[in-house]
C-alpha cells in the first residue's frame, strides 16, 4: 500500500502570493511552485487544486526526512499549527527539490538552443555551399 502526504503553503512573496505544493509518495518528496497573483480565498485555491492538480509541473523526487506520524497530543498539534502560520516560506527539502526542477529546466533550454544555434549554423554552411555552387555554374 503505498502512503501519499499532500501539504500546501501559500505565502506572500513580494508582489505575487505564492503556493508551494508538496507531495511526498513513499518517502520521496516532490514540490511544485504556484503563482497565484492577488491573494486567493480558500475556495479559490480549492478549485485551483481540483482543476489543475494533474497539470501541476512537479520537481524530480528528493528524499523525504521520515518523521512519525504517530498520535500527537492536541495542544502540541495546536502549537505546532501556529508554529506554521506563522513560519513563512517553504520548507528546505521543498526548496531543493524546486531548484532540481529548475535546473533541470535550464539545462533542458540549454541544450534545445546550442542544437537551433548548430542547425542554423548548418542551415547557413549549406547556404553558402549552394550560392558558391551557383556562382561557378554561372561562368
Amino acid at each position: 500500500m503505498q502512503k501519499i502526504e499532500c501539504k500546501l503553503t501559500v505565502f506572500f512573496d513580494d508582489p505575487f502570493w505564492i503556493g508551494v505544493y508538496e507531495r511526498i509518495i513513499d518517502g520521496q518528496l516532490e514540490a511544485s511552485k504556484i503563482t497565484f497573483g492577488p491573494e486567493p480565498k480558500d475556495y479559490e485555491v480549492y478549485d485551483y487544486l481540483l482543476k489543475n492538480l494533474n497539470k501541476l509541473r512537479l520537481s524530480p523526487p528528493v528524499k523525504a526526512d521520515n518523521k512519525s506520524t504517530a498520535l500527537i497530543n492536541p495542544k502540541r498539534r495546536q502549537r505546532a499549527i501556529k508554529k506554521q502560520l506563522e513560519n513563512k516560506g517553504t520548507g528546505t527539502k521543498a526548496q531543493q527539490a524546486l531548484k532540481l526542477q529548475q535546473a533541470e529546466g535550464k539545462e533542458a533550454r540549454k541544450k534545445k538552443s546550442r542544437w537551433l544555434r548548430e542547425q542554423e549554423k548548418e542551415r547557413q554552411f549549406l547556404a553558402k555551399q549552394e550560392k558558391k555552387k551557383q556562382k561557378h555554374k554561372g561562368h
